[in-house]
């Protein structure tokens, strides 16, 4: 695979960064999180537990974009949430060969995970938002589901080996 755009998307807790980096490094590509180009008020809404609202979103999902296509010489991973259609349709049009991974869990498994970990600006309390906002990859789009029950090790094979099957 040549100069891959990749985002690593899912809930709050799905383990996004944490796979996006793996997957970056197997494929020799560098890496960044998306929420490091939220506007400082995005972060502060988060923080204070105010789920975003899609005025709020364009412009990160344009920087967003943005960073994936001016990396298409060298290959980007990305991790970003990418919940609804309309939000892969913006990353899209900035950068239309970007591939999306979808990373799948249960609302119990996702809860226990964000609860293990500290120094987020996600508070769990925000998780329901999200899943609310989710919409699927549908068949149309570049993409495929990974289930995040498994080992970090499986979950990263299974993604990478998807990303060579999907053009």
């Amino acid at each position: 695979m040549n100069a891959p755009l990749v985002v690593v998307m899912g809930v709050s807790g799905s383990g996004k960064s944490t796979t996006g980096v793996l997957i970056a490094d197997r494929l020799g590509v560098p890496f960044v999180d998306a929420d490091a180009l939220h506007p400082l008020e995005n972060v502060r809404k988060m923080a204070a537990g105010t789920p975003l609202e899609d005025p709020d979103r364009w412009p990160w999902l344009a920087l967003v974009g943005k960073a994936l296509a001016d990396a298409s010489d060298t290959g980007l991973v990305m991790a970003c949430s990418a919940l609804r259609r309309a939000y892969r349709e913006a990353i899209l049009a900035e950068a239309p060969g970007v591939r999306f991974v979808l990373l799948h869990g249960s609302r119990e498994v996702l809860g226990r995970r964000m609860e293990g970990r500290s120094g987020h600006f996600m508070p769990p309390s925000l998780l329901d938002s999200q899943f609310a906002l989710l919409e699927d990859l549908d068949a149309d789009e570049p993409g495929f589901v990974v289930d995040v029950d498994a080992t970090v090790d499986e979950i990263v094979d299974e993604a990478v080996a998807g990303l060579s099957a999907v053009r």
